[in-house]
């Protein structure tokens, strides 16, 4: 059963397209490097709003264990690397986690 580590942050919409680059190019490569035991990968979400622009991750874990592994006992608390915290606006300070009770694919 997999674990989803789910967390927001918004940008300006002027900095959203710099922030985008910095998560492709440097956060989720830095994040893959740990060579974390469990985790499976990482989506990107994106949505514009008037005045801001709404970023969401998805981290997959097989457990949550993993997730402890990746951050710690305090495993809820939010992972803002320096360099993007200088282009968001806001964010989340904790991550919340879901067990994953099913997953279908079209036409399954």
């Amino acid at each position: 059963m997999a674990i989803k580590r789910i967390w927001h942050g918004w940008t300006t919409p002027e900095n959203a397209d710099k922030y985008r680059m910095l998560l492709h190019d440097q956060v989720f490569p830095g994040i893959e490097a740990k060579n974390i035991p469990g985790y499976l990968g990482i989506e990107l979400l994106r949505r514009e709003h008037d005045d801001e622009v709404e970023f969401i991750t998805i981290m997959t874990f097989e457990s949550i264990q993993n997730v402890i592994d990746f951050q710690g006992e305090d495993y809820t608390r939010c992972y803002v690397p320096d360099e993007a915290q200088k282009v968001l606006k806001r964010w989340d300070q904790v991550s919340s986690h879901y067990e994953t009770v099913e997953s279908r694919a079209y036409g399954e």
